[in-house]
């Protein structure tokens, strides 16, 4: 009997836990990544496992940052040089120290992002929003400046994916 009780405190111990930890504000909100020197925010709802760089598959026929497509945990995913796509530098072939950022699945597309480094996870707290230069496309809607006085631009995963830009990845 006295087994059933600490069983039953227990559970109740963990569901409160639980609870509590739903209801706390999430501390980190962004994955914090850099492509060719520029600091980028990707929100971490959109956002999907981190990977090592794997062999790839070259398609032929595509833009140069379309660097081809992976199996990643036995799903097919294209791979996009992030830096290359956003005009920061032409594609350049993977190292060990480049790192692929899967986009949610939620988000409807099976891909993967080539970041050339990562910088760990970052809160609002630790960000403040910097005015907001013209120009920018949407998927790109804030910039923000954090403590050290370091500028990151926001990339809005779900608005990338949905970009003509990014869907054309076909040569014309």
């Amino acid at each position: 009997m006295a087994n059933k009780q600490a069983l039953r405190e227990l559970q109740q111990r963990l569901a409160q836990r639980m609870q509590a930890a739903r209801e706390a504000p999430q501390a980190a909100n962004w994955l914090a990544v850099e492509c060719a020197g520029l600091g980028l925010l990707l929100p971490l709802k959109q956002s999907g496992e981190i990977f090592t760089p794997v062999p790839l598959q070259a398609v032929p026929y595509t833009q140069p940052w379309m660097l081809g497509v992976a199996n990643l945990r036995g799903g097919l995913h294209t791979v996009v040089d992030l830096a290359a796509f956003l005009g920061l530098r032409g594609p350049i072939p993977m190292t060990s120290a480049h790192r692929l950022v899967s986009i949610n699945p939620d988000l409807g597309i099976n891909c993967a992002l080539l970041v050339d480094q990562l910088l760990g996870l970052r809160g609002d707290e630790q960000l403040q929003a910097e005015p907001d230069a013209p120009g920018h496309p949407d998927f790109a809607p804030a910039r923000m400046r954090d403590g050290q006085g370091r500028r990151w631009q926001v990339l809005d995963l779900d608005a990338l994916t949905q970009h003509p830009q990014f869907l054309r990845i076909v040569l014309n």
